[in-house]
């Protein structure tokens, strides 16, 4: 089991900027990819970013490449989203979620565990 714990979530001016954490317990060693996913109110829920623990590679959603950067820190077992240039068609709930055996990036079926997710509000 692995527990996913997302802060950092907010309401910020249009243009802004905001930082996602995603704190992992439990059988962490089992993740082989962290991913974040949104969901916009009366949307399906949709991918933003991912990364591979083994060799740090990186996915991003054509809608925030350039915007958003995906990191993570082994030593602490947390995976961040650095939001920039907020939009507000960015407003949603982000999850963050891992992968046990990589099943591909971008799509929600491929995870075995989520967060509760962080609200994320961007004004006009």
């Amino acid at each position: 089991q692995v527990q996913l714990v997302e802060s950092g979530g907010g309401l910020v001016q249009a243009g802004g900027s905001l930082r996602l954490s995603c704190a992992a317990s439990g059988h962490t060693f089992s993740s082989s990819i962290m991913g974040w996913f949104r969901q916009a109110p009366g949307k399906e829920r949709e991918f933003v970013a991912a990364i591979r623990w083994s060799g740090s590679r990186t996915y991003y959603a054509d809608s925030v490449k350039g915007r958003f950067t995906i990191s993570g820190d082994n030593a602490k077992n947390t995976v961040y989203l650095h939001m920039n240039s907020l939009k507000p068609e960015d407003t949603a709930v982000y999850y963050c979620a891992s992968q046990t055996y990589y099943r591909g990036a971008s799509d929600t079926v491929g995870y075995d565990y989520w967060g509760q997710g962080t609200q994320v509000t961007v004004s006009s």
